[in-house]
């Protein structure tokens, strides 16, 4: 700024009164790639094509709006090196992905070719996606299946709505594997992967998924400190054989003293 503060800093709070000068000086921007970091990756089953990932809660796995380090992208370009590019440099490998609060399953492609066959799976919806989802109150069906289209909340743009007549196809089924007094555990099998889908529906249920703050759990003050969603099973064709491969992600620790707990 000009006058007596000529040079100085300033807080973000200070009125201007006019005729004031100010310069700014940006950060350098980073890389807009993966940067290799030596962290660890649990890998469930790997082949010529592809490698089936047990991606922990609380990671991200591709850099965002203001997140750069520590991703599972970065984790995966240390330990393998070469990925499929199809995604990107940002996300080199990643066919589909998982919440950042979302643990279990994922699928990194070695290959653009496996990478191909892979998406292709994907959007003919002969990929199998199960999970393993807490939610809160009674379900009192033993089975069933979501139907609502899922669409872009128009007021809170973080969170997704299955309030809408309008928004893209969706299919959730689910049935019960165990209950308990305020909570029902539930087998979730998904024939579309739309944003927060699994989160979405069963919120619209009534029956939001234990620690989602996102959209109503009433409940987050646990030992486990984070969502009760694990992408459990996920079967696919590999690339590599043409045969058909199930891989399962075990449930995470910290999910089972929780289970225990009720």
């Amino acid at each position: 700024m000009n006058g007596s503060a000529a040079s100085a800093s300033v807080r973000s709070s200070l009125l201007l009164r006019g005729g004031e000068t100010i310069e700014v000086s940006p950060a350098g921007l980073p890389p807009l790639k993966a940067t290799p970091e030596d962290l660890p990756v649990e890998v469930l089953y790997e082949d010529a094509a592809l490698i089936a990932i047990n991606k922990p809660s609380g990671l991200a796995v591709h850099a965002g709006a203001g997140l750069h380090e520590g991703t599972l992208v970065n984790r995966l370009v240390h330990r393998f090196g070469a990925l499929s590019q199809l995604g990107g440099e940002m996300r080199p490998g990643i066919v589909h992905r998982l919440d950042k609060d979302t643990s279990g399953v994922l699928l990194v492609a070695r290959t653009d070719a496996a990478h191909r066959a892979l998406a292709a799976q994907f959007a003919g919806r002969t990929v199998e996606k199960i999970y393993l989802a807490l939610v809160h109150g009674k379900v009192r069906a033993e089975s069933g299946r979501i139907t609502k289209p899922i669409a872009r909340d128009p007021v809170r743009r973080t969170r997704m709505t299955a309030r809408l007549e309008s928004g893209r196809e969706a299919l959730t089924e689910y049935r019960v594997r165990q209950r308990f007094e305020k909570f029902t555990y539930l087998e979730v099998r998904i024939g579309t992967g739309r944003t927060h889908q699994i989160r979405v529906h069963l919120a619209s249920m009534g029956h939001p998924v234990a620690g989602d703050r996102t959209y109503g759990s009433r409940l987050y003050t646990t030992s486990a400190q984070r969502l009760f969603l694990h992408a459990w099973r996920i079967g696919f064709v590999s690339p590599a054989s043409g045969e058909r491969v199930t891989v399962e992600a075990p449930l995470a620790p910290e999910l089972e003293t929780w289970l225990a707990g009720l």
